[in-house]
């Protein structure tokens, strides 16, 4: 079970480059081959900042195309709040943390190499490179 960042499903999204890392697991999350947990706080997290006008620019997604993928991401995902707090290295990823926290089998995605250098205890986290690549030698 897994966890998505904001910054790998933003990153996924505006990649020019179709064999990237963060469009692999973009790929699998909207192909239904990855089970992934989401929160209504992760999810508000999601649409704000699609919606940010850098990022619209960048990935030239209507606000009707941003619905129709979140709406498609909730479908799919293993929708959980966490039970506990967390307390990540960067304040503002705290309820990666405590999802975390109350689901210790569950491994973050992340391109934030400060959650990658201090990742919680129970926990893992692993770069969107890694997934693809634990993924792709899974399936040989």
């Amino acid at each position: 079970m897994f966890l998505l960042d904001t910054n790998v499903v933003v990153s996924g999204l505006i990649s020019s480059d179709k064999d990237s890392p963060t469009v692999f697991v973009l790929d699998a999350m909207i192909g239904s081959g990855l089970v992934y947990l989401l929160s209504q706080k992760l999810l508000n997290e999601y649409s704000t900042v699609l919606r940010r006008p850098k990022l619209l620019r960048m990935h030239g997604l209507s606000s009707e195309d941003i619905d129709r993928l979140l709406t498609h991401l909730v479908a799919n995902a293993m929708w959980r709040e966490p039970a506990v707090m967390g307390e990540a290295p960067d304040s503002a990823d705290g309820h990666l943390w405590a999802l975390l926290a109350t689901f210790p089998r569950a491994v973050l995605i992340t391109g934030d190499q400060l959650l990658l250098k201090e990742p919680p205890s129970p926990g893992s986290v692993i770069s969107p490179r890694r997934f693809r690549d634990m993924y792709l030698s899974d399936s040989k």
